[in-house]
């Protein structure tokens, strides 16, 4: 029955594009599985093309992205206008399932349809258009489908997102190229209107998160490869017109190029719109990882996803002192932590060696993780080790060097660039790394594009103005408070994302957030590792039940539901693990909050339900044990800034 009701909606979708183009009108369209989603192309008056996104609901058409330009320059040719129409492709039902070892859902069934319509230019210089349309939303890319050995540069696309202007976005500015930029490390915007102009002539970054009348909608980029660029958005965006902008020329020390280079065929990466009627929609979405090409490693029963300690927020210098890295080890271990990073400038280590530390880990059943610099020319950065991660040669003889000892993995910083050859180093890091099963987090890096799929080794991003910044940013404590309620509705949604929560202590600049919020981070935001960021003395000092709690906690997740949020003010997540729910959720208002969560998205059970939330302070907790009955909600009061977790079992 499925098959045959996916045939007709084929053969009743090629009906309707062959019934627009007879008319003149020149529009294809395609639907989405269930047909809740349509994604059209449109070729103008001008033989200029562009496209639509509407939502469909009991036969109601709400369009939600209007119409949006198209069109791409190479040196050699122009895709702009005076386009003329070839061919379409029969409609290619996607229908596939795959697992990873990370993520906010380990098993992940893609289905959807895609388009390729095929014009040519006034030379006869051929250009695709393809798009794919989900259930969550719709991607599209370009593709030079002619095959050329000669190397051919891409100097403009003109892609676009029309958002409706009376709606509102949360945006990140891009930012300025400095020594230590860009990282994707500024604030979001909250709630501002749609079309403002970034702040500075940079522009804006994925992801975008915009509310209408008829969504939400978060857009973003998958699948960039070595070959193509990393985008951004330009700063202006008239009329709520949203388009595509190149990395600064500046970028990498202007040591390479910020202009994609390939021979054909060539394609370029999906432009992505996430959208739903819901925003818990748009928050469990999986489609940058669906939109990437399945993995290339054989065997990854060695990508152990896991929990780890880290002495650097807490003593700057401690990665230079073998007896300070001794205790952290120590402490992972006693906690029953698979890991423990090791951070930068481990070569001047003092009292013992990075080969000692790793061999003493070893015997405590704990795997060290390794800093090191990503440059080379392209950064100024001192910290160390520098110049083997950007050398292919040196970088591989580390990587064996490091399987040898019993390293499992590698934290790369200071990339600084999204230009195409710096997309190379990250891949080609992936894959050296992948080869002598080596784990990599990437810092000071580009946003995640769903390469976790391809390459499963990689197990986190940084890419966020995280807790780092209580030792840096004077204004951090006043943001974070409401900071840490967008990003579960923007940049986590996109990928794996390296916070390093759950910072009882104060580092320079004193918390405004209470011990509840930070012990909720861990189940808020999701990380293939999560890097607890702590001293060791401010955890041992914990009570017996956050103890217990950070002792136990998960970081693979079967399912992840938003159970109730409100970006800028608070986020409640529930997720999945082994048979219990985990949930955690913060206030980001300085109100006292009496939350009374719907439970009814979980499945209706009884549920012995042990929460941990505010105390009567914010530097306490109290705890409660209960059961829930079927369909009863989840009572929890927390302070202003507050939080909570709890298990459901």
């Amino acid at each position: 029955m499925k098959k045959n009701a996916l045939l007709i909606t084929s053969f009743l979708l090629i009906f309707l594009m062959i019934m627009s183009c007879s008319g003149g009108k020149k529009e294809w369209s395609v639907s989405s599985p269930a047909g809740n989603l349509m994604f059209s192309f449109l070729l103008g008056e001008d033989n200029q093309l562009s496209y639509q996104v509407s939502l469909v609901d009991y036969g109601i058409k709400k369009q939600v992205i209007g119409n949006s330009p198209l069109g791409i320059r190479r040196t050699d040719e122009s895709f702009i206008q005076n386009l003329k129409f070839v061919s379409a492709d029969s409609i290619i039902p996607i229908n596939e399932k795959f697992t990873l070892p990370t993520g906010k859902q380990l098993n992940i069934t893609n289905t959807g349809n895609e388009l390729t319509l095929t014009f040519k230019n006034e030379n006869g210089a051929k250009i695709q258009v393809i798009a794919r349309v989900y259930n969550d939303g719709a991607a599209f890319r370009y593709r030079f489908p002619e095959t050329n050995t000669n190397l051919f540069n891409v100097e403009e696309e003109l892609t676009g997102f029309s958002i409706p202007a009376d709606g509102k976005t949360w945006i990140q500015p891009y930012d300025k190229v400095t020594m230590y930029s860009p990282g994707y490390e500024r604030y979001f915007e909250n709630g501002i209107p749609v079309g403002t102009s970034a702040p500075t002539e940079e522009g804006w970054t994925f992801p975008a998160l915009f509310q209408t009348e008829n969504a939400w909608m978060l857009v973003t980029e998958a699948a960039v490869d070595s070959s193509y660029f990393a985008a951004h958005l330009q700063p202006k965006a008239p009329k709520g017109v949203y388009t595509i902008r190149l990395p600064e020329a500046a970028e990498a020390n202007n040591t390479v190029s910020n202009i994609p280079t390939s021979s054909l065929p060539w394609s370029t990466p999906w432009r992505v719109i996430i959208v739903d009627k819901t925003l818990a929609g748009v928050v469990e979405s999986n489609m940058v990882v669906k939109l990437n090409p399945p993995s290339l490693i054989e065997d990854e029963s060695w990508i152990i996803p896991g929990r780890a300690s880290w002495s650097w927020w807490s003593d700057w210098a401690s990665s230079k002192n073998y007896a300070s890295l001794k205790k952290f080890v120590d402490f992972a271990a006693e906690m029953g932590w698979e890991y423990s990073l090791v951070d930068a400038n481990w070569d001047l280590m003092e009292g013992g060696t990075i080969e000692q530390l790793v061999q003493y880990a070893n015997t405590k059943n704990v795997g060290i993780l390794m800093w090191y610099n990503s440059g080379g020319p392209h950064n100024d950065v001192t910290e160390r080790p520098r110049d083997s991660m950007n050398d292919p040669a040196k970088r591989k003889a580390e990587f064996k060097k490091l399987a040898a000892w019993g390293v499992k993995g590698i934290k790369v910083d200071f990339f600084q660039s999204d230009k195409p050859a710096i997309i190379k180093q990250y891949l080609d890091i992936l894959k050296d790394a992948a080869d002598n099963k080596i784990l990599v987090n990437f810092h000071g890096c580009t946003l995640p594009r769903g390469w976790n799929r391809t390459w499963p080794n990689l197990v986190s991003m940084e890419a966020i103005r995280g807790a780092e910044c209580y030792g840096f940013d004077s204004l951090y404590p006043q943001k974070a408070v409401w900071h840490n309620t967008i990003i579960p509705f923007t940049r986590n949604v996109v990928g794996s994302m390296d916070y390093t929560p759950i910072t009882f202590s104060n580092q320079k600049f004193a918390h405004l957030t209470t011990y509840g919020h930070e012990l909720a981070l861990s189940i808020v935001f999701e990380s293939g590792i999560v890097h607890l960021a702590d001293k060791v003395e401010a955890y041992k000092a914990l009570p017996a039940a956050p103890k217990a709690f950070m002792k136990n906690l998960p970081v693979t997740w079967d399912a992840s539901l938003l159970l109730q949020g409100d970006p800028g003010k608070e986020c409640i997540m529930a997720r999945l693990s082994g048979g219990v729910w985990y949930i955690g959720g913060i206030n980001g208002t300085n109100e006292v909050k009496n939350w009374e969560i719907d439970l009814a998205r979980m499945p209706l059970k009884d549920y012995g339900a042990f929460v941990i939330s505010d105390g009567t302070t914010g530097k306490e907790f109290s705890s409660l044990e209960k059961i829930l009955k079927s369909g009863e909600k989840l009572k929890v009061t927390v302070l202003p800034y507050g939080g909570f977790v709890a298990t459901l079992k």
